[in-house]
């Protein structure tokens, strides 16, 4: 179907567009009240002055480009102002919806406005032009939100690259000043007093917390969380929303938990590091916390259930092996002597109680203690003495 416009027509049609030019200032107004009323947009850094001047200068260029024919200057000045409108707008921090809802205004605005100067006998001309009209307004909106959102990508760039330089300033320092640690906070949006929580893995696990971390920014929006890789550790951290105080004496202390993308990758954990500054000795911790994980360890391991290890480890680099030494006192066992009585022991530590460990056991708990006796004269050890029976737990860690 083809549309043979009349020179009346087209005449009528530039007088309307006229008109249109002459109102700039009352289409802009129109603008302004109805987009201060979009959640976020009206409490914006954007100036009520600044969006009235760019609504009236954005009419312009569209009223440009419904005169029609060639006017490829006029499309390309509205394209290079839709450029730059939606740059600005993602500087501004406006949401992405709030802006795809004030865009969508202009066609309203600018239709409303010529059936309003438009006369009963234009209908016919008005339905013949709509389609114009649409295709200059969704052109000008298409090239805004491509705009908005490149911005955004460049900025999100820009921010992890600050970020994550900031983030090694920190970690380099084994003590960072105050001064270093209120500069970090300040580019990663955190107060520098702020409690956090950290992981650290190296190879497959390592893979995993990076992967974790791009899943979590991706799915997160209130709680925030960092990565930082150095001498081919990766470490994340993320400041704690809330936190249980130390308990008071006879209540059990909450440990705060890692982030439910992290909870089965093997790694050290430390729970609650004090402000940032203690970042870089907790990540030495974390550290040493996943030297000590084993292939039974399923998730991040935290100084608190892995302390025997730490003291195992530690005694053993002093060269005192402390299993080595029960084996050898434990020599003169017979059968399964040995295996019982260290049953028995292990299952007593874990307890503290004779008649626990004898209702574990299916054993009377005569039989527990004739055992335990056996074992304190074999080792010499007393399990009723903590810092005797505390050689064990390091022991058989």
């Amino acid at each position: 179907m083809h549309n043979f416009e009349s020179p009346g027509d087209a005449f009528r049609w530039s007088e309307l567009v006229d008109q249109l030019e002459g109102r700039l200032d009352v289409l802009a107004q129109a603008f302004t009240a109805r987009v201060r009323q979009i959640p976020e947009y009206g409490d914006s850094q954007v100036t009520v002055l600044e969006i009235r001047d760019t609504a009236r200068e954005t009419f312009r260029r569209l009223i440009q480009g419904l005169r029609g024919g060639p006017a490829d200057t006029a499309r390309d000045g509205l394209l290079a102002f839709a450029s730059d409108l939606g740059s600005k707008r993602a500087r501004a921090g406006i949401p992405p919806e709030s802006l795809t809802s004030a865009v969508r205004l202009d066609f309203s605005i600018l239709w409303a406005d010529l059936l309003e100067i438009a006369a009963p006998e234009d209908a016919g001309l008005l339905a013949s032009r709509v389609d114009q009209v649409w295709r200059v307004v969704d052109e000008f909106a298409t090239r805004t939100h491509m705009s908005y959102l490149t911005e955004r990508v460049r900025m999100a760039q820009e921010e992890s690259s600050i970020q994550h330089e900031f983030i090694a300033r920190l970690f380099n320092q084994s003590t960072p000043s105050a001064e270093t640690s209120a500069q970090v906070g300040s580019a990663l949006g955190i107060g520098p007093d702020a409690r956090c929580g950290l992981v650290a893995a190296s190879g497959d696990a390592g893979a995993r917390l990076r992967a974790a971390a791009t899943q979590f920014g991706a799915a997160q929006r209130r709680q925030k969380i960092f990565l930082h890789e150095s001498g081919g550790n990766s470490y994340l951290f993320w400041p704690l929303l809330s936190w249980t105080p130390s308990a008071r004496p006879g209540e059990t202390r909450n440990v705060p938990q890692p982030p439910p993308l992290v909870a089965d990758i093997p790694s050290g954990y430390v729970p609650e590091v004090h402000g940032l500054r203690g970042l870089p000795a907790a990540a030495r911790t974390a550290e040493s916390l996943a030297a000590l994980l084993r292939p039974s360890d399923a998730g991040p391991l935290s100084a608190d259930a892995a302390w025997a290890r730490f003291a195992q480890q530690n005694l053993q680099d002093a060269g005192l092996d402390l299993a080595a030494q029960l084996e050898e006192a434990m020599e003169e066992c017979r059968g399964g002597e040995r295996d019982r009585l260290r049953e028995t022991v292990q299952h007593y530590l874990s307890t503290g109680n004779i008649t626990a460990t004898a209702e574990q056991l299916f054993c009377h708990r005569n039989t527990i203690l004739n055992r335990i006796n056996r074992f304190q004269e074999l080792t010499g050890i007393d399990l009723t003495i903590p810092a005797q029976a505390a050689r064990l737990v390091v022991a058989w860690a």
